[in-house]
């Protein structure tokens, strides 16, 4: 959940500038969302500086509010939006976002330690992404 913390307009520009190549728009995100960081944040497509909320109004509270945003079509990042389009994922962000702000506090804390237990790989068995959005080539 992407509900701390800030992002940068190097990950988002594709969505906002040339999601397919032909200089278009994520037709996923909501208009005046993607019409806001534009106009305000990414203003050109080369912008890797500014600064960007996840979670646009509550980017410093741990809470649900990600969620609300989420299915308002407001997603940040790619991955924002692929939950929204994966019928199993949709319906574990309903459950989060209409459920009580406890059962998040607790699938999160459940989410963390299963991220615990994942093996870190070390060597030439792993590898870390040059870019965090794109495997590496």
């Amino acid at each position: 959940s992407h509900t701390i913390g800030i992002g940068h307009c190097q990950f988002v520009t594709n969505r906002l500038y040339n999601f397919t190549g032909k200089g278009d728009q994520d037709p996923s995100m909501d208009p005046f969302y993607l019409a806001n960081l534009k106009q305000f944040k990414c203003k050109t497509p080369t912008d890797n500086t500014t600064i960007l909320e996840m979670d646009p109004g509550s980017f410093r509270t741990f809470d649900k509010h990600y969620y609300t945003n989420l299915v308002k079509r407001r997603g940040l990042f790619t991955s924002d939006a692929s939950l929204l389009t994966d019928s199993t994922a949709l319906s574990y962000v309903n459950e989060i976002l209409n459920g009580p702000l406890e059962n998040f506090y607790s699938e999160f804390a459940a989410s963390m330690l299963k991220m615990i237990q994942v093996e870190v790989k070390t060597g030439t068995a792993g590898e870390i992404r040059k870019v965090c959005s794109k495997v590496n080539s």
